[in-house]
């Protein structure tokens, strides 16, 4: 009896020790139920990564809420006192720096390794360990191949090329406001060439934009069916189109910044288990290789995914072209976040129709300036000039936390109303610019008649 007891217990000793084994080896299996995720990828993204982690973990189903970045991190910041979600997926680190400091992002770090610390001069993961960089990021210029043969129109290769005259009315770009994306693209410019040089810079191209889109995703589009032939663009908007079979072509700027996509745990997530698992899936070999979808074509964190890139695909690791990317100040971007959308929105999408104006007056007297030189109408040229390049703020005061703390709304449509001091400096700003562009026509329109 004593005998059989003794065997007994050994037995639930052993099987008690397996369950331990085997939750301890099959723990990242065990996560289950709904995990809601706001994102800002589009479906073909999206739709891949969720039948993949749905097949590897049949008890978890994934619930994706689109919102555009801005949009996410409202949607976030707003439900926070009664949170059913569970991460936020975008690509802009600098909007998880905003989630971050209102504390709606709770700590992990992930158990795979290989990844390194940085990719360029960028750390993949926050070093605070609030989320996690999953996918790599450039910013540049997409064409459509077909599109300029037509028109008999160079390929762009820097940012400065789009300024010139030759692409009037063939570009495309989807505003900041609207695009957290799009948001790092003008930082990037800004922090180039400088506030002044900057902004000059940007209005020199928004004066040859055909269109200010509503959504980033409305620029790839744009260029994939010829609506326009150019497009300002994160990367793997150009490189999936061409994955897709697209006739476009796309090129990373001298000036680009390189940084990770990533993907953050909200705080008091309801399944933060199975959060922390998603995360484990896109670091792994599988959820990195899945970057490489010809729909997706996003740049894997993990150097080994890249022996099995397709010829000619980007390798922030090896590639020369991208290790000189500039060194971008995410501090710098996430505390003038909103004013710089808001003076963008002011300057150029709004104003659109007033910018193409005056840049189609200069554009004209350049031309014939060039066949009959003249030094009276030289002199008012470059005034057209300066006028569209003057900015209503300057970059200290851009740079101002109490200043930019004003800047909270953001309008989707010009119709849309801000309130108090918000729009009392926005108004200012609008008098500003709009009297600057008519200014810099008329004073084109005046040269003309000189010649």
């Amino acid at each position: 009896m004593i005998k059989l007891i003794n065997n007994s217990r050994k037995l639930i000793a052993r099987v008690a020790l397996a369950t331990a084994v085997c939750g301890i080896s099959t723990g990242a299996l065990a996560a289950s139920g709904k995990l809601v995720i706001v994102t800002s990828f589009p479906s073909d993204l999206t739709k891949v990564f969720k039948a993949e982690f749905e097949k590897q973990n049949p008890d978890v189903k994934l619930e994706i809420l689109k919102k555009k970045t801005t949009a996410g991190i409202k949607y976030i910041q707003e439900t926070s006192k009664n949170n059913k979600t569970d991460m936020f997926w975008a690509s802009a680190p600098d909007a998880f720096e905003v989630l971050k400091d209102d504390g709606l992002l709770q700590k992990y770090s992930t158990k795979v390794t290989g990844i390194p610390p940085k990719i360029g001069s960028f750390p993949i993961h926050d070093p605070d360990g609030y989320y996690t960089g999953f996918a790599a990021a450039g910013y540049g210029i997409m064409w459509n191949q077909r599109y300029l043969k037509a028109k008999k129109l160079p390929a762009p290769a820097e940012w400065s090329d789009l300024e010139k005259p030759v692409y009037f009315n063939h570009v495309g770009m989807s505003a900041p406001s609207r695009s957290g994306t799009t948001h790092l693209t003008v930082e990037t410019i800004l922090q180039n060439n400088g506030w002044d040089k900057g902004w000059a810079s940007m209005k020199r191209m928004a004066g040859n934009f055909k269109s200010v889109t509503e959504r980033s995703f409305g620029v790839p589009d744009g260029v994939n069916s010829g609506n326009f032939g150019i497009g300002i663009v994160i990367d793997f908007f150009g490189l999936s189109s061409k994955g897709a079979g697209f006739p476009v072509d796309f090129v990373y700027p001298s000036a680009t910044a390189l940084v990770p996509a990533n993907i953050g745990v909200v705080s008091k997530a309801p399944n933060s288990e199975a959060a922390q698992e998603f995360i484990e899936f896109l670091l792994s070999v599988k959820g990195q290789t899945l970057l490489l979808n010809p729909k997706i074509r996003r740049l894997p964190v993990n150097p080994a995914i890249y022996s099995q890139a397709p010829k000619g695909f980007p390798n922030p690791f090896t590639d020369k072209e991208l290790q000189g990317t500039l060194k971008f100040d995410l501090k710098l971007s996430k505390n003038r976040y909103n004013l710089v959308n808001s003076l963008f929105d002011v300057m150029i999408t709004y104003r659109k129709d007033d910018l193409t104006d005056a840049t189609r007056a200069i554009h004209t007297l350049e031309r014939k300036l060039a066949k009959k030189p003249n030094p009276k109408a030289g002199k008012l040229l470059d005034e057209a000039k300066a006028l569209i390049a003057r900015l209503p703020i300057t970059e200290a005061e851009a740079n101002n936390p109490e200043l930019a703390s004003v800047f909270t709304k953001k309008r989707k449509k010009a119709t849309d109303k801000v309130t108090g001091r918000q729009a009392e400096i926005e108004a200012k700003w609008d008098t500003f610019v709009v009297n600057n562009y008519s200014k810099a026509r008329k004073l084109a329109a005046k040269a003309q008649d000189m010649l």
